[in-house]
């Protein structure tokens, strides 16, 4: 059996990168995975290929979030999972940054945290179990200059990990946060506009000498998802090659 056997697990924008690694991975551990993004034509590829299933879902908007969750409940019979991946990227320095662009990227890499969290809740509470696990960055641990919407709305997500995690404890429904480097997915290619040898840059400032893959991100996932890490809440999990080390 696997170590998610049973498990019943919902992971938004997940029809590619780290969601899909994600998605893959608590799916060959058994879990009954449930796929979500507006990128319906992936999300459903995914869904297919682990043998899971697919909503498409705005994470910005309340009453949507509550439907997914009576969905998978109706059908799964429970929700003991849910990772908020869901996020955008971009970069723009704050003397930049548009009062539009600030406010897209809050909503969907904060509210949209906040919702899912708050969603989540009410089920795990009243099955007295279950774990939230928030995907924020490196961003969210120290300033982002090229990025400052982006690294505003990480941080939050650090901080609303936290205060969950304190709320929900005594009803075993544990909260952590994943703050992955620089990984290989799609949102990476948005660098290139600091030039061409931005990799190159890149890398030469982590100690493990490569950028990771999104699979490394959905091991830390996985393991806190499982009972493996039945006793972690209310902490950072950096998954970074060392570069804050």
């Amino acid at each position: 059996m696997g170590q998610l056997e049973g498990k019943v697990i919902l992971i938004t924008g997940g029809a590619r990168g780290q969601g899909a690694a994600e998605a893959r991975q608590c799916a060959a551990a058994g879990a009954d995975v449930w796929v979500t993004d507006l990128l319906v034509a992936d999300g459903e590829k995914v869904a297919a290929d682990i043998g899971g299933h697919f909503l498409e879902q705005d994470v910005t908007n309340e009453s949507l979030w509550n439907e997914v969750i009576d969905e998978i409940v109706v059908t799964s019979g429970s929700l003991d999972g849910l990772v908020n991946n869901a996020g955008i990227f971009k970069i723009v320095p704050m003397t930049q940054t548009t009062l539009d662009d600030y406010r897209r990227i809050t909503e969907i890499n904060q509210t949209g945290v906040f919702l899912g969290m708050r969603a989540a809740a009410k089920q795990m509470v009243a099955q007295q179990s279950g774990s939230i696990v928030n995907i924020s960055s490196i961003a969210g641990l120290s300033g982002a200059a090229s990025a400052f919407a982006y690294g505003a709305s990480k941080w939050a997500v650090r901080g609303m990990t936290k205060s969950a995690a304190q709320e929900l404890g005594p009803s075993n429904v544990r909260v952590n946060s994943i703050h992955p480097g620089i990984i290989e997915t799609e949102m990476l290619q948005q660098f290139d506009v600091l030039g061409p040898d931005i990799r190159d840059r890149l890398t030469a400032n982590i100690p493990l000498g490569r950028t990771g893959a999104a699979e490394e991100v959905s091991e830390v996932v996985f393991f806190l998802l499982s009972d493996s890490s039945r006793y972690c809440t209310g902490h950072e999990f950096v998954v970074d090659g060392g570069m804050r080390a």
